[in-house]
Parts: structure tokens; C-alpha cells; sequence
């Protein structure tokens, strides 16, 4: 049986850069992070199954990136870049980050954003509550474009608590704002 996640809360924050070194852009850069603060149901197991993990994250991914493409008014074509992180709490481990946003975390984000064929890149560490984290981004359709190589940056200050995990995906639209460093 394929375990959902728990989730206590989803948060979601849009940043839309307007301004960039006293230049007015032309075209807004958008970054969302959205993330939720989950139960790890392997907090305290000394070698858990990490398969719970697994489709939790596949669960989890779907509910996230629906709401960053809701949250940024956004449809599947109009995002350009992507990022994943998570922060364990310290009744956990980092192993449990990783089964959670690798192996089954990707097909639905990368399913739900049209032609994304990238990897997702990642982070993750383990926290209490205030902790942050800065997800890198980079581009759905080449890991090598640099106009979309950048990171958003969340912090939570109520989590996660000692047995939840939080789980964060990042979109971007538009890259950096006044991107202009070329290939060598």
C-alpha cells in the first residue's frame, strides 16, 4: 500500500523582481518556493524501510508543484527553471531527505511542467525549527543555461519540529534578473 504524506502545513511565497541594480526590467523575474511541513514516519527508526519515503515523495511532489503553478498563476510552459531541498528534523536523518526527494520525487514535478526533461537539482540538511534553506534552480530543458542558474531561499520558523520533515520545490520564470553572462 503506497503511503500519502501527512501534511501539517503548505506554505507558498512568490518573489517577482521589478528592479535589478537600479535598472527597471522589461519583464518581471518570478521565483516561488513552496513547501510543506510533513510527519517522517521514520523519525526515531534506526533502519526504517526508506520505501514510505519514497512514495511520500512522489505524493508530496504532485501537491507542490500544483500549488507553485497556483501560486504563481502560472501554467506548466510559463516555468522555465526548478529546484527541490529538505530539512529533516533531528529525530530523523538525511538518508530520509534523500529517499524523499530523489527516487519518485521528479516524474510528477517534471510531468506537471510540460517539456521539462532536466534533472531537479537539490539540497538538504537537517534543522529545527527557524532553519532555512536555499534550493538551487536551473533550467528545465539544460542543466547548462546559465541565464537560469540561480537559488531561492525560505525560512521556516516553526519548522521542523523534531519528527517532520520539510519539503520545499522552487519555480522560476525569467530567469535572473539582468542575466548576461555567456558560454566561454
Amino acid at each position: 500500500m503506497k503511503r500519502t504524506a501527512e501534511v501539517r502545513k503548505i506554505i507558498a511565497s512568490v518573489e517577482d523582481t521589478h528592479r535589478e541594480a537600479g535598472k527597471t526590467l522589461a519583464t518581471p523575474s518570478r521565483k516561488c518556493v513552496v513547501a510543506a511541513v510533513i510527519s517522517n514516519p521514520l523519525a526515531g527508526v534506526a533502519d526504517g524501510d526508506l520505501d514510505v519515503l519514497k512514495d511520500i515523495g512522489a505524493d508530496i511532489s504532485a501537491q507542490l508543484v500544483a500549488r507553485g503553478l497556483e501560486a504563481l498563476g502560472a501554467g506548466p510552459d510559463d516555468v522555465q527553471s526548478y529546484g527541490k531541498g529538505a530539512i529533516v528534523g533531528v529525530d530523523g536523518e538525511i538518508e530520509h531527505a534523500a529517499a524523499l526527494i530523489h527516487p519518485r520525487f521528479g516524474a510528477p514535478v517534471r510531468g506537471a511542467l510540460g517539456d521539462a526533461s532536466e534533472i531537479i537539482p537539490s539540497t538538504k540538511k537537517m534543522g529545527g525549527p527557524g532553519a532555512s534553506l536555499a534550493v538551487p534552480l536551473t533550467s528545465k530543458h539544460s542543466i547548462w543555461e546559465f541565464d537560469h542558474m540561480d537559488a531561492a531561499e525560505m525560512t521556516f520558523p516553526d519548522a521542523p519540529h523534531a519528527g517532520e520533515i520539510v519539503v520545499i520545490l522552487a519555480l522560476g520564470i525569467g530567469g535572473r534578473p539582468l542575466k548576461r553572462i555567456k558560454p566561454d
